[in-house]
């Protein structure tokens, strides 16, 4: 979506970033009257936190490893984060962060380790791993991850490249859109729907030269990324760890080519994805 970034508050004349509250109430005095007073830029993260602290310690007091009184809690929580999260902010295309990977992961973990009959020591001595320091971006290396819980990593890369590249396309629309002049050479500057204008500002920002050529190649490579994405999804995340870490650096470098436009970034893209071949996703490669 595309959000006016500055608000002002039509009761006291207060000024805010909604980018940084996520709301168009005043934070100075509560009133929802506000008009914004910029032009549109495409938005689509929230400013939320993830604090796992409180988890943390219900699950350190438990006798049990996944108290039932405390699971549904935290995945409530995680799904809250994962769905208020998203990838651009104030016109900028944003990295797939740290936390939102182990987020996912470990929303993931929790619902698979739930479903083993006979959990081992490395099993739950992982999933409290994740918990312990996904709010801080910290999730264990490939080389960790229990093949009872490899899938929770592999349907983790899944949800987080799908909803990556979800943003990312619709940054690529936008940047479209900014890089086509009407017939004056620029973008229209007529009303919105509130009766405020915008000035033909752009509503998505890149750096590096000629960004409308890295949209075509951003665009193919995405959707080679996606045909990987899906076999995996079949799978039910059933790859080998370091296939689905792949998967996340290939979106992770994508997401650099778009910002600034690196023709290494696009190469160490395709060289991911390439390396995520069908050999590397075979489920019965444990």
């Amino acid at each position: 979506m595309k959000v006016r970034g500055e608000r002002e508050c039509q009761s006291c004349g207060a000024r805010w970033s909604y980018y940084e509250t996520g709301s168009v109430a005043c934070p100075n005095c509560g009133d929802l009257r506000s008009v914004g007073v910029d032009d549109r830029t495409a938005h689509t993260d929230a400013a939320v936190a993830l604090d796992l602290s409180a988890h943390r310690e219900r699950f350190a007091d438990a006798p049990e490893t996944l108290p039932r009184s405390g699971v549904d809690d935290l995945q409530s929580d995680l799904r809250e984060y994962c769905r208020k999260r998203g990838f651009i902010d104030g016109g900028r295309l944003l990295s797939l962060d740290d936390t939102y990977l182990a987020a996912r992961e470990l929303l993931e973990a929790v619902d698979c380790f739930e479903r083993l009959r006979d959990p081992t020591d490395a099993d739950r001595e992982y999933l409290l791993g994740l918990l312990a320091g996904a709010d801080e971006g910290e999730r264990p290396p490939a080389g960790e991850v229990p093949n009872a819980l490899r899938e929770a990593r592999g349907m983790a890369a899944v949800r987080a490249v799908e909803a990556y590249r979800s943003d990312a396309l619709d940054f690529l629309d936008e940047l479209e859109a900014d890089a086509g002049p009407d017939s004056n050479g620029e973008r229209d500057a007529g009303p919105d729907s509130n009766g405020e204008r915008d000035d033909g500002a752009p509503a998505v920002a890149v750096g590096g030269e000629n960004p409308a050529a890295r949209i075509a190649p951003a665009r193919d490579a995405f959707e080679r990324l996606r045909d990987r994405v899906t076999r995996v999804d079949a799978l039910g995340g059933d790859v080998s760890p370091a296939a689905a870490d792949a998967l996340v650096e290939a979106v992770g470098a994508l997401g650099e080519y778009v910002r600034a436009g690196e023709e290494s970034a696009l190469a160490t893209a395709d060289d991911l994805i390439a390396r995520a071949s069908v050999d590397d996703l075979d489920p019965t490669d444990r």
